[in-house]
C-alpha cells in the first residue's frame, strides 16, 4: 500500500492523508477544513476506485471559493494517477 500526504490550496483543509492500491483509495483523511462533512467523504469515498473518485469530486467548489476539499482531492488522486 502507497501512501499519499498532499498540502491543499485554497481550502480550510491543511493536508490530505490517504493509502491506495491497486487502484483504490483507503483510510482518507484531512486535517482542518470541516470534520463531519469531511470525515462523511472519507467514508463514502473508502475502497472506491481513483478515477471513480475523481469523475465524481472534481470541480466541486466550496461557497464563494473555486475549489473545495473535495476538489483538492481530486488534484492528489491525479498527481498518483
Amino acid at each position: 500500500m502507497e501512501h499519499i500526504s498532499y498540502t491543499p490550496s485554497g481550502v480550510c483543509s491543511k493536508r490530505i492523508d490517504f493509502d491506495y492500491e491497486n487502484g483504490k483509495i483507503y483510510n482518507l483523511t484531512f486535517q482542518g477544513g470541516c470534520p463531519g462533512n469531511l470525515k462523511a467523504i472519507a467514508k463514502l469515498v473508502d475502497g472506491m476506485p481513483l478515477t471513480e473518485v475523481v469523475a465524481k469530486l472534481e470541480g466541486n467548489t466550496c461557497g464563494f471559493k473555486k475549489t473545495s476539499c473535495a476538489d483538492q482531492l481530486t488534484k492528489a488522486i491525479k498527481e498518483v494517477l
